[in-house]
């Protein structure tokens, strides 16, 4: 691709999705997880699709999901990709890209360099990986929490499909993030909030001005 892309991801607004696009963002998330602060419905995802350039992919983001969940998700019309971000295993993934067309990204909680080389495993499964930081055990939700991982821990590992990066990603770092991991995607979520959940359209503007340089 010729430039970087990026990922909003928890978007809930018109406001916030308009700025995301304004701002030049490739993706935006809408994350549907009740437990999460950033949950939307699907009907909400389809409203706020509606405005969304055809340029512009659409992830929906999904723990553990069950069929009848993802049915749901791909009646609204709106979406380019899942994101699973639960514990599903390879198997699952594949299964979810037969049973509904859609593109299947993964994420991958990173603590220590054998998680990067164990992600291979989803390779031919899905169709990108998402590396993320580890949340601690017992932890409410499995990302989204602001958290960071040695990013040089993804120099020279032979990641065998298409990846981006994520967790604890803002606008002072990002800059830093891609210049010592050379990712091709970069993801943000609390990164761009004032308060858990709610994004600030200054904060996404700032996040991609300080992308597009890289």
């Amino acid at each position: 691709m010729s430039r970087l892309a990026i990922k909003i991801c928890g978007l809930s607004t018109p406001e916030t999705v308009g700025a995301a696009i304004q701002a030049g963002a490739s993706h935006v998330g809408f994350v549907h997880f009740t437990k999460s602060p950033r949950h939307v419905a699907p009907d909400q995802i389809r409203a706020l699709s509606a405005a969304i350039p055809v340029h512009v992919q659409r992830i929906a983001v999904v723990v553990d999901p069950t069929d009848e969940i993802l049915a749901e998700l791909v009646a609204t019309g709106a979406l380019s990709a899942f994101q699973l971000h639960g514990k599903e295993t390879p198997e699952r993934a594949a299964a979810i890209r037969a049973r509904f067309g859609l593109p299947v990204w993964k994420a991958i909680s990173v603590k220590t360099r054998a998680d990067i080389d164990a992600a291979n495993a989803y390779a031919g499964a899905a169709d990108l990986l998402l590396f993320d930081a580890k949340t601690p055990d017992g932890a409410a939700l499995p990302g989204g929490m602001g958290l960071r991982f040695d990013w040089t821990l993804l120099q020279g590992a032979p990641i065998a499909a298409p990846w981006g990066l994520s967790g604890g990603l803002g606008i002072d770092n990002v800059a830093e993030a891609i210049r010592i991991t050379g990712a091709p995607l970069v993801d943000v979520s609390s990164g761009v909030e004032s308060a858990p959940g709610i994004k600030s359209v200054d904060k996404i503007m700032a996040f991609c001005k300080a992308v597009q340089p890289c």
